[in-house]
């Protein structure tokens, strides 16, 4: 495996290697969620790369952008083992250099759910992927389903910014007892990470509503805030139940919808999603 931290070594780096090529954008400190996209590309692609870039463009906070854990060593390490052929682990400054002054400002999409909470936040996302999107040039990346909005967004942005790599969303990988992989994780304490699974018990109260015959929405929400309510260290920022494809909230259930929710727990927040109708 290789590891690149220039664009100029990139580029060396991509020259001659065959297609297509399997890309997996992360922030690092890298979990199974992230092994199970290396290991998807690998099926697909002849060539896999992941890059390792925590970037600033995305956090709201300067504190949760300094607190975010990171250790490159240990995530060249696990993917080397999945199977990457190559490792792009830029600075800052190589990614935006002096005088950078672009952004890519996303529209509606955006807006709901992750957009209301954390302004900007797909903004950031969505320029570091179209700039990542460009320099790599991968007919295929790779996104875990548990930041739905996130792959929402980013289709979006691929399409209309005519970037020819097809975005492709992959099933959240969950610990045993349901809590979706996060690095965020590693900073819950024990007494938090006890409380965590209570994000899916909730979502799993919708889909269970749902699949009996509940077709009000609020009544739905009320489903999966009653558990979150049972569980003293959750504080909910949201809870929904959106359209699938607008992201939309509803009023009435007569399809596919998007059970979503983000809760603070110990301070750190989770977000979760399920599928349900």
């Amino acid at each position: 495996m290789q590891v690149v931290t220039t664009r100029a070594e990139l580029r060396a780096a991509l020259a001659s290697v065959p297609r297509p090529l399997g890309f997996i954008p992360t922030m690092g400190w890298l979990h199974d969620g992230h092994v199970s996209l290396v290991a998807r590309a690998r099926a697909e692609c002849a060539t896999v790369v992941v890059s390792n870039f925590v970037n600033p463009k995305q956090f709201g906070e300067t504190a949760d952008f300094e607190r975010y854990p990171r250790n490159v060593a240990r995530d060249n390490a696990i993917c080397e083992a999945a199977g990457a052929d190559i490792v792009f682990a830029p600075t800052v400054d190589e990614v935006y250099p002096p005088g950078f002054d672009t952004r890519v400002a996303m529209g509606a999409v955006a807006l709901p759910l992750e957009g209301a909470a954390r302004p900007g936040h797909f903004d950031g996302v969505a320029t570091v992927v179209a700039l990542l999107f460009n320099l790599v040039g991968a007919e295929r990346a790779y996104f875990g389903s548990k930041d739905y909005q996130q792959v929402a967004v980013i289709r979006r942005m691929a399409l209309d910014l005519a970037i020819p790599t097809d975005v492709v969303p992959c099933s959240t990988v969950r610990e045993a007892d349901g809590l979706a992989m996060s690095s965020r994780n590693v900073r819950l304490t024990p007494a938090g990470r006890a409380a965590a699974p209570v994000v899916h018990r909730a979502l799993a109260a919708g889909v269970a509503a749902i699949d009996a015959g509940e077709r009000s929405a609020d009544a739905v929400r009320a489903a999966m805030s009653r558990v979150l309510a049972a569980e003293p260290a959750a504080d909910p920022d949201y809870v929904s139940v959106a359209h699938p494809d607008t992201l939309a909230e509803l009023a009435v259930i007569d399809g596919e919808a998007l059970l979503s929710m983000a809760v603070r727990i110990d301070g750190v927040r989770l977000i979760d999603n399920e599928l349900a109708g």
